[in-house]
Formats: structure tokens, sequence, C-alpha cells
């Protein structure tokens, strides 16, 4: 069964969340400030957190940030669990590593929802680069889906797990749209209706990591009103 550590600083989220996770046969701990969250992640190796953005002491992003610093729990999936609804602030958590985010208040069903396909996308992480083997050259870009490696114009760009995924499934298919709901079933393996906004928050950073100018986007392209694609690139 799933180890599902969870972390806020209010004890009815704690219970109402714990007692959803378990009633649907996962296995929990409880963190209540980012210190002992971070201790956990750490001796316990859950299989997800879910992590509070409000915390006392070290807050969720900072909690976030170090877990991908350290080298044994980097890959850890993480859920931002936050009252904070804007985009940017969604961007804030996605730029620091979170692979998803729930807004408070929320739905237990929801979040269970979001725990499985974060935990069944972890499960089988090579299921983008099955698109078209593990390196794509694709113009200037250069992807290693064994490595998480990706360069322009052999130059290194730093990209969190998600945002590898995103990028390989598109420039494995260069030119081909995918619907919002459909890179949200092969990325993050939902399987269910779910905020496509996700997509859209991730491309819009993935656009400042990738483009020489994301306001005018050269290589991921939108589809209006139906989704995304790569441009395919010379040779």
């Amino acid at each position: 069964m799933p180890l599902i550590l969870i972390v806020d600083d209010e004890e009815t989220i704690l219970e109402l969340i714990s007692f959803t996770l378990l009633k649907e046969g996962f296995q929990v701990e409880m963190a209540m400030d980012g210190n002992e969250a971070l201790q956990k992640a750490e001796n316990l190796r859950p299989d997800l957190v879910v992590l509070d953005w409000m915390l006392p002491g070290m807050d969720g992003l900072e909690v976030c940030r170090k877990i991908r610093r350290n080298e044994t729990i980097a890959d850890l999936p993480v859920i931002m669990l936050t009252a904070r609804g804007e985009e940017v602030d969604k961007i804030i958590g996605l730029e620091l590593g979170a692979d998803d985010y729930v807004t408070k208040p929320f739905s237990p069903r929801e979040l269970v929802a979001r725990i499985r396909a974060q935990l069944r996308s972890h499960q089988a992480k090579d299921h983008v680069p099955k698109e078209s083997g593990k390196v794509i050259k694709q113009g200037i870009f250069y992807l290693d889906a064994e490595r998480y490696i990706v360069k322009k114009n052999n130059t290194p760009l730093e990209l969190s797990p998600r945002e590898f995924e995103l990028l390989f499934l598109l420039t494995a298919n260069p030119g081909r749209v995918y619907r919002r709901d459909e890179i949200l079933n092969k990325v993050w393996g939902y399987d269910y209706p779910a905020d496509t906004r996700t997509v859209d928050v991730h491309v819009r950073y993935l656009r400042q990591k990738i483009e020489d100018d994301a306001n005018n986007p050269e290589y991921l392209l939108t589809v209006r009103g139906v989704g995304y694609k790569f441009k395919e690139q010379a040779i």
C-alpha cells in the first residue's frame, strides 16, 4: 500500500485527508511543520507528499525546494495544497518542483484522484519515451529520456521532470496537435476530467525556459481552441 505523507498545520485538514486516504487503502503519515515534513520525507521515503504552502517555520515552497535538491528523494511526487489560487502562485510552486497543486477548499475525492494519477505517472516514468525511443534530436533541441537531459544548441536547460515529459511528448511528434485533456492523460496520467489549466501553466513556464521570447513562441505553439504542438524543425 502506498505511503502518503500529509503536511499541514491545521489538524482538521490533516484529519480529513488522513480519513479519506485510509478509507481508500493508503498508508498515512502526518507532519505539521516544514522541518518535520522534510525529516519524515528523508527517513520514511513516502510514495508521495501532500504539502501545504503555508507552514510554520519552513514553508511548503522551501520544503519542496529542499526535496528536489536532495538526491535520495529528488523524484518524490509532490502535490501542493494551497489556499493561494492565483496563477502566479501556481507558477511559483511548479517552478520550485511541485508536480501538481490543489486549491483550498478542495474535494477529497479530487485529491485522491490526483494522488492516484501522480502515483501511476511516477511508477511508469517511461510512458512518454515510449512515444519515440529514448533520444530525440529535433532541430537545435536534444532530449535524452534516460537521463532527463535537454539541450538547446548544446546548452543544457534545467527542466523539472514534468516539464521534460511534456516537452518530450510534443517533440517526439512534431507538428501533431495535442488537446489539453490528451496531454493530461499522457503526461499526468489523469483519466478523469481534470483542470486543464494545469497544462497551460506548465506550458507557460516551459516557454520561459526554451523560447528566445516566451511572449512570441517559436517552438511550442498554441493551436487556439484545441491545444498545443511543437513546430517541426529543419535538420
